[in-house]
């Protein structure tokens, strides 16, 4: 943490951040970058977005098992109304 923190005042990080930012730079989250800068955010970010991607899928086929372990459960368990 920076010696600047306070718990009374959680903004004193942007406002820190925001005096620093030059006035010039009009995009100060987005600093200027090389074309070779760009190309190899772009493959990180590639890499990323398939990880997460890959782990959507397993999230969602792990839900479908489980529904279909509720579904089968609910299909054995023997009904009330054939007494």
């Amino acid at each position: 943490m920076s010696a600047d923190f306070t718990p009374n005042d959680p903004f004193a990080m942007f406002r820190q951040f925001w005096q620093t930012a030059t006035p010039a730079s009009a995009q100060p989250f987005l600093p200027p970058m090389s074309e070779e800068e760009i190309d190899r955010k772009l493959a990180e970010l590639r890499v990323v977005e398939g990880w997460l991607t890959m782990n959507l899928g397993m999230l969602s086929m792990q839900m479908k098992t489980l529904e279909m372990q509720r579904a089968a459960i609910a299909a054995l368990k023997p009904r009330e109304d054939k007494k």
